[in-house]
């Protein structure tokens, strides 16, 4: 009876195996980079552009109610539309 001296009884030694699994690993990587770059990446662009949008008008909306209630506050002595901003002398700004 003759001996082998690989583990597996002459089959790829471990250096040959654990090449071919870094290989294997290497593709894979390859793919999920591949997969992240042309659809995760995409639409986390469009996903963001849509939340800035929403936070955008929500923003706006938050403004403009500021802006009536200290119109009201005021009793109505807010600056008109187009009119440029007063300090507090009632002298304009521009």
């Amino acid at each position: 009876m003759s001996t082998n001296n690989t583990p597996n009884g002459g089959g790829p030694s471990i250096g040959q195996r654990i090449d071919e699994a870094i290989e294997l690993i290497e593709m894979e990587l390859r793919h999920a980079a591949m997969y992240v770059n042309d659809a995760v990446i995409p639409q986390v662009r469009r996903e963001s552009i849509s939340a800035m949008r929403t936070a955008a008008d929500t923003l706006r909306t938050l403004a403009d109610r500021f802006e009536q209630r200290s119109g009201a506050a005021a009793g109505g002595r807010g600056n008109p539309p187009g009119d440029p901003p007063r300090n507090p002398s009632g002298e304009s700004r521009s």
